[in-house]
């Protein structure tokens, strides 16, 4: 485990310091590092996973790379995908989030968040959603601790609630709108937007703003 010749990733002044306060806020600072994974695949582009985890975690093979003081791990079997990205703020102090910016496209046929399950889309439109949840969604995030609920769908808003790692983590919003509103809203047209209504309060990882509801 050692850091690359070339980083992986850049990151930019705003989303460094913004990532910086998430390390702050969570009980052990030294010990954190920002992970950039790629859970999958949807609508012909990667889908993302941004959390803090220890850097402990990390296998001697992995990207590891320090910025200004933030550690960035990237898992080795997504370096390749990710090479070139860019991690960015987008949006203001509160309503902002994480974004990232990836010139790489996938080879087409990958399992991921969207693809890899064979679900029947037929029937009510909460009953595809939630197809789409169960059998692609939840088995590609599962892998970070985390789950998704359909709470409700009200034409064309579906809206979700986050459990497990995914509650409380303060980059939520970028495996809900890069993973989750992707995967549903290309599955199931009649889909235009995803609203998160978990509460991110009384969750275990840091959140710094308010849940979107």
């Amino acid at each position: 485990m050692s850091e690359p010749d070339t980083p992986t990733l850049a990151i930019t002044e705003q989303a460094l310091e913004r990532v910086k306060g998430f390390v702050a806020g969570t009980p052990d600072p030294e010990s954190q590092a920002m992970w950039v994974e790629v859970t999958g695949v949807s609508g012909g582009e990667y889908t993302y996973n941004m959390t803090l985890k220890p850097r402990a975690a990390a296998a001697l093979d992995d990207s590891v790379q320090v910025q200004d003081g933030l550690t960035v791990i990237v898992p080795a079997r997504d370096v390749k995908a990710l090479a070139g990205a860019t991690v960015d703020w987008e949006g203001d102090a509160l309503q902002g989030g994480l974004k990232l910016v990836n010139p790489n496209r996938p080879q087409p046929v990958s399992p991921a968040i969207g693809a890899g399950a064979d679900v029947e889309l037929t029937g009510p439109l909460a009953q595809r959603v939630q197809e789409i949840v169960e059998h692609q969604i939840n088995p590609a995030i599962a892998s970070h601790g985390g789950r998704a609920e359909l709470v409700a769908v009200e034409e064309p808003v579906a809206y979700v609630r986050l459990h497990g790692g995914c509650q409380g983590c303060g980059m939520a919003a970028v495996t809900l709108h890069q993973g989750i509103e992707v995967a549903i809203r290309d599955n199931i047209p009649e889909i235009e937007q995803v609203v998160d209504v978990t509460d991110h309060a009384s969750g275990d990882n840091p959140y710094f703003e308010a849940a979107k509801k």
